[in-house]
This record gives structure tokens, sequence and C-alpha cells, in this order.
């Protein structure tokens, strides 16, 4: 209920380390940056819904985005961070286009993307 009430006046949701929310934690996946850049392109190219418009593999950015069912459109950027050798984590950022909030929409993509990288890649989770 909380997030469909802050979802009337916020149009964007992000994780971090410091995220009071659990849910919005940066994932960690025990990974070279390299190699968990190759797997997350990989699978984020593979899901339904969802169209890759820009990846630069040197600063670890992946820029998407996915239109919803009401016909707005959710601009997404996922960085992908060698945190030590070995180590990985992953941050998403989403946004919607226009004025008005978003209801929650931008907070269930980053919990479908993770939820979609932590099965694949379930391994490597740390």
């Amino acid at each position: 209920m909380k997030r469909l009430l802050l979802g009337l006046i916020r149009s964007h949701e992000n994780t971090s380390d410091k995220a009071k929310d659990p849910k919005l934690k940066s994932h960690y996946y025990r990974l070279s940056k390299d190699r968990a850049w190759d797997e997350v392109t990989s699978i984020l190219k593979k899901m339904k819904g969802y169209k890759v418009l820009h990846e630069v593999q040197t600063v670890g950015e992946i820029v998407m985005e996915k239109k919803s069912m009401s016909g707005r459109t959710m601009d997404i950027t996922i960085q992908v961070v060698g945190t030590s050798p070995g180590n990985t984590a992953v941050d998403i950022y989403s946004a919607s286009r226009g004025s008005l909030g978003d209801l929650g929409a931008n907070y269930r993509i980053i919990q479908e993307i993770y939820s979609v990288l932590d099965r694949k890649l379930s391994s490597y989770k740390a």
C-alpha cells in the first residue's frame, strides 16, 4: 500500500547499498566485472517486453526501455560495478516518462529484473 501511495507522486525508483527498503538494496554476484557484464547483458537482451537501447561496457552501463500496458514508457539504467576482484554489484534506476506518478510500476520493474538476474545467476549470488 505504501508503494502505491508513494507512486502517486513519484515517477522513479533506484537501488543502492543505503536503501531503506531491503528489496531496493544492491545485488552482489561472485563474478568478475567482465564475466558479470557478459552474463547480465545476455540475460537482459532475452527479457520479453524490454528493449536494450545502449550499452557501454567501459563504464558498466546498460540503458533499456519498457512500455507499460497503459502506453507509458519507462527508462531503465542498469549499472554493473566491480567491487573487488571476483565480486560485482548490480544497481538499477527506473524512471517513467511524464509528469504524473507511476503507481509503483518502477518498483515492480526493479523487482522483476532482480528476480530474473537472481534466478539465472543463483550459483553466483553473494
